[in-house]
């Protein structure tokens, strides 16, 4: 798959990880991960690009004796779901297109 196309999917999958409920990165890795593969590694890099970008934002909270780092997203988080939601369309006619979906060979 394309890097680009990848990273903009990951960055999506992050974003409805945490759309109904703020987590942390290891129980984002574990809700993303039936659908998508995703390392420690991969995630926090995507979380602050995620956060610089102000689609969400991070706030710590002690959890037995540790700091935890909760996620939380932003209505331009919310806002870049729905817009995903939208170009989803375009690229389903794209592949239908390209795959000739539904037709007779």
């Amino acid at each position: 798959m394309d890097h680009q196309m990848k990273r903009g999917l990951l960055d999506i999958c992050v974003l409805a990880a945490i759309q109904y409920e703020d987590s942390y990165g290891y129980q984002i890795i574990k809700d993303v991960k039936p659908y998508v593969e995703i390392s420690e590694s991969t995630l926090y890099p995507i979380l602050r690009r995620l956060e610089a970008t102000e689609l969400l934002t991070v706030r710590s909270v002690e959890h037995n004796g540790r700091l935890r780092k909760y996620y939380h997203i932003t209505q331009a988080g919310l806002d870049r779901i729905a817009a995903f939601s939208e170009e989803w369309k375009e690229i389903m006619a794209i592949y239908r297109f390209v795959t000739r979906e539904g037709e007779p060979l």
